[in-house]
């Protein structure tokens, strides 16, 4: 039983290109002309799974596809962070600040550490197991992070490592018993440059 999931990264906010921790804003418009292209990079799907925030519901449809929302998919909630920008909150919360890009348990004010969102992301990579087929999710970097680091058993600290690309592919397989990470990158974004 082969088990595929390819995890997308949803294109860039205007308030995320400019250091700002994402709310629930609407694409780049100028991103929206350019992905249809990139579309013809994926394989077919069994299912076709987005994030709900308005950002990866605009990735799906710009990519042409009909999607379902999976709430496991959404975005690290960075609660009372969320749409400032970062520069500000570690000038008014220095420590708190420090402290989040160092320990996946610190936690944004009434918001979520990474450490939840790796556990929500382990519990879908586990229900997952069970569902041969191909799935396509497109979803956000902090989740695309959380599945790398769980499919490589890698310490939750390293999370501040992975640098996780707009429109950027994470392939995922399993056999129903363990997953492996097969292909990590930009290949749809580089193939689209080309």
């Amino acid at each position: 039983m082969l088990v595929r999931l390819t995890m997308i990264c949803c294109g860039l906010t205007a308030t995320s290109r400019r250091g700002f921790f994402p709310a629930d804003e609407p694409l780049e418009d100028r991103l929206l002309a350019g992905i249809p292209a990139l579309a013809e990079n994926l394989d077919s799907a069994t299912r076709i799974w987005t994030s709900p925030a308005l950002r990866a519901r605009q990735t799906t449809e710009a990519f042409g596809l009909q999607a379902t929302d999976v709430p496991a998919l959404k975005d690290q909630d960075f609660g009372a962070w969320a749409g400032r920008a970062f520069e500000d909150v570690q000038r008014t919360q220095p420590d708190s600040a420090s402290a989040w890009l160092v320990d996946p348990g610190t936690t944004p004010p009434d918001g979520e550490n990474f450490k939840s969102v790796a556990a929500r992301i382990g519990a879908l990579f586990d229900e997952q197991k069970a569902e041969p087929g191909h799935t396509i999710a497109v979803t956000h970097p902090a989740v695309v992070r959380a599945a790398i680091l769980l499919v490589l058993k890698a310490p939750l600290t390293s999370f501040r490592f992975i640098d996780v690309e707009p429109f950027s592919l994470a392939d995922f397989r399993s056999d129903g018993t363990r997953w492996q990470l097969r292909a990590s990158g930009v290949t749809a974004l580089k193939a689209h440059r080309r």
